[in-house]
């Protein structure tokens, strides 16, 4: 049983579902219309007002998961979140709310949960498929094919500030619709060759606003449940034709929703019109069965970032023997180092692999330019809060240590540091590691027992624990090499 917490820019969203073999089926489900996207003011802060107003939902959704023997839980932020000025103020009380860490996710990382949960849920396996997800801050457009993503973005457009910017005080006009209309096709159109319909067969509409368009096409009479250009530019008519929001009387959408379907309406008009999309068929699947589905897929051993790092790899033309030879010491010494928390030897393990992909810049300080490369880069699958923890140990692999401040107050960090930092030694001394030699331990000092004759065999070792044991001892850290018996 999973469960997956969307903290979206228009509502809060609960799932919890159960894998019966063949697909996740959704047992429990709530929604809450927080309205994040509009609490936030002038200056890009979430107001006081809001953040109660979010914060007494998470609470509720807290006792909704403790109903039922939850297995794994996500809970993910989307661009709100993403782009709230204040956000660092806000997570720390949302997480005691809820009971759980809260990830903020990146627009290309939403888009590939979105369809991640499209194409499980489709279970077409060699479809090429366009699919659009229309949200409160954000759009995203996703190409794939199967299972597969072959391009995914995220746009800064979505309903709320769509809405407001081009509809301000619910006044609906033709200039307003074609104003922001051509908001969209302007942020498109340097996109859009890459996502025609000669690269896909079928188009799918994830998001609740293209389901609630859906529902207005067809219990308003503009026809079937199916989503064409003409059934859009009908329905646009129909709500100029009546001039203001509160005038609009559209069976299958709540009021309060109305004033977001308008923006979404002219959204989705920009988006047929600069994609050419014919038809577009509404799911009822996208992030929160994505995040279901990507806790399954991890529960399995089929864990998507361990694809992503070796396709970083690739991309920056990492050594890739140097580096399965560094993650492979790396994860082993901090197992050894008897962390509370094992599960950061992943973490441990993926920033090893990647050490050097700052190479791609330059030689000189290739720590600090891998580590900004894991922090920016688009890494499908990872959090931002994954990312920034993996550059850290990039960052930490050498030089001082005073750069990471006051991270080593947390042990099993800073026993990952050393895991990585002697890993990163060994693997230039070309050590091949045989636990029988030597032993490790970091409690309030750090002790390395070696066989006497242990760096006699690797001569340049002792050049690299020299080095080390002084840039611990900087940061108050006892090192001590001992010869054992």
């Amino acid at each position: 049983m999973f469960a997956a917490v969307d903290l979206g820019s228009n509502s809060f969203r609960l799932h919890i579902g159960s894998y019966d073999g063949s697909a996740i089926r959704v047992i429990k489900s709530a929604r809450d219309p927080i309205r994040l996207a509009a609490g936030l003011d002038q200056n890009g802060n979430l107001t006081a007002e809001s953040m109660q107003r979010a914060l007494a939902c998470l609470a509720h959704f807290k006792e909704v998961l403790a109903e039922f023997p939850i297995d794994a839980v996500r809970v993910v932020a989307t661009n709100t979140i993403r782009i709230a000025k204040n956000a660092a103020d806000f997570l720390p009380a949302a997480e005691a709310a809820i009971g759980l860490p809260i990830e903020v996710i990146s627009g290309e990382e939403e888009g590939r949960l979105i369809y991640l949960g499209v194409s499980n849920s489709l279970a077409i396996p060699a479809e090429r498929r366009l699919v659009i997800d229309i949200g409160g801050g954000s759009t995203e457009i996703i190409l794939g094919r199967g299972h597969e993503i072959a391009k995914v973005e995220s746009f800064p457009m979505g309903t709320v500030k769509h809405s407001a910017n081009f509809f301000p005080s619910g006044h609906i006009t033709t200039e307003g619709f074609e104003a922001a209309v051509l908001s969209v096709r302007s942020l498109l159109e340097d996109a859009t060759p890459a996502y025609q319909p000669e690269f896909w067969r079928n188009a799918y509409g994830s998001s609740g606003t293209v389901r609630a368009i859906s529902d207005a096409l067809y219990k308003n009479g503009f026809g079937d449940a199916e989503v064409t250009l003409d059934k859009l530019l009908a329905l646009r008519d129909y709500c100029i034709q009546k001039g203001e929001i509160n005038a609009l009387n559209l069976s299958g959408i709540k009021p309060e929703r109305v004033a977001m379907v308008i923006g979404g309406l002219a959204i989705l008009i920009g988006l047929f019109q600069e994609l050419n999309i014919k038809i577009l068929h509404p799911i009822e699947a996208g992030l929160r069965m994505g995040v279901m589905w990507d806790l399954y897929l991890r529960s399995t051993k089929r864990d998507r970032r361990e694809q992503s790092v070796l396709d970083f790899l690739t991309v920056f033309r990492a050594d890739a023997g140097r580096a399965n030879l560094a993650a492979d010491m790396a994860r082993s010494l901090f197992l050894q180092l008897k962390p509370l928390n094992e599960s950061l030897s992943n973490y441990v393990y993926w920033s090893a692999l990647l050490h050097e992909v700052g190479m791609v810049v330059s030689h000189t300080a290739y720590h600090k330019h891998g580590s900004y490369l894991v922090e920016n880069a688009d890494i499908p699958g990872f959090t931002t809060r994954e990312q920034k923890l993996m550059s850290k140990l990039v960052l930490s692999q050498k030089g001082n240590l005073r750069k990471i401040g006051d991270a080593f107050s947390d042990l099993d960090f800073a026993k990952a540091v050393l895991a990585l930092r002697l890993s990163v030694s060994f693997m230039h001394s070309r050590v091949e590691l045989d636990y029988k030699d030597f032993s490790l331990k970091m409690k309030n000092k750090i002790e390395l027992e070696l066989k006497p004759d242990w760096v006699g065999l690797h001569p340049t070792v002792a050049f690299w624990l020299r080095k080390e044991i002084d840039c611990w001892r900087e940061i108050g850290v006892e090192f001590i090499v001992l010869a054992r018996v």
